[in-house]
């Protein structure tokens, strides 16, 4: 009921008395008093269902905000373990195979194996969401196999690692070093995308906006270009 409904019959109440006495004068007054305040307190309620439903407007833009970007970490996630393993396959399929050997074969062949399950125990841990031991493997892989042809995916486990603890200015620093040392390597973009994902996160906005527009423009039709797209399209540009 509108203010002005609430008022009138008051109001025709205190026309209604016209010269009565100063008794019924002062209940009008007071009803006229009352119904003002119950206005006031509907307002007041209106006011607060109003702000109460914009606030769930924008949380719920927010979450969904979030979720699509979880989803887009999620899927690079996933791509960035296909490829390794691809890239893994494809060196398993490679290597030379008969049954003679040049002596000093069988020793670097057993260097390569245990460099191999070096690496593959580091990787599980981090499969296993073991990130900390993961992080601890890797470190000591890169220390002790520095000439490996692992290296490169060591360093982007490793920056992979960090990213999920949260510890984004050490994962940068390890995609930046995929980056300038391994630019051949196949985690060569995987490592720009998620170096700028890293600046976003620490918030460096235009370094990162800088770095999500250097892979849509220069990369143009790959996976991590069209995520870098996405990411710019969340932030709304």
């Amino acid at each position: 009921m509108s203010a002005r409904m609430m008022l009138l019959p008051a109001l025709a109440a205190l026309l209604a008395i016209g010269c009565g006495s100063e008794d019924q004068l002062r209940r009008v007054e007071q009803e006229v008093g009352d119904l003002k305040l119950e206005v006031f307190k509907l307002r007041q309620s209106v006011e607060e269902g109003n702000k109460k439903a914009q606030a769930d407007q924008q949380a719920a833009a927010e979450a969904r905000t979030q979720d699509r970007r979880f989803q887009a970490d999620l899927q690079e996630s996933l791509r960035q373990v296909q490829d390794t393993t691809r890239v893994l396959n494809n060196r398993l399929n490679s290597q030379p195979k008969g049954p003679s050997r040049p002596a000093a074969e069988p020793q670097a062949a057993a260097a390569a194996a245990e460099d191999e399950r070096a690496y593959n125990a580091a990787v599980l841990d981090y499969n296993r969401g073991n990130y900390p031991l993961a992080a601890e493997g890797l470190e000591l892989f890169l220390k002790t196999y520095p000439q490996s042809v692992k290296r490169p995916d060591a360093l982007f486990f490793l920056g992979l690692c960090h990213y999920n603890q949260r510890a984004f200015d050490k994962a940068q620093a390890a995609f930046d070093r995929i980056i300038k040392e391994h630019a051949a390597s196949p985690q060569f973009l995987p490592a720009r995308l998620k170096r700028a994902q890293c600046l976003l996160k620490q918030g460096l906005k235009p370094a990162a906006l800088k770095a999500f527009r250097e892979l849509v423009d220069g990369f143009p039709g790959s996976a991590e270009a069209r995520t870098a797209q996405q990411e710019l399209s969340d932030l709304g540009l």
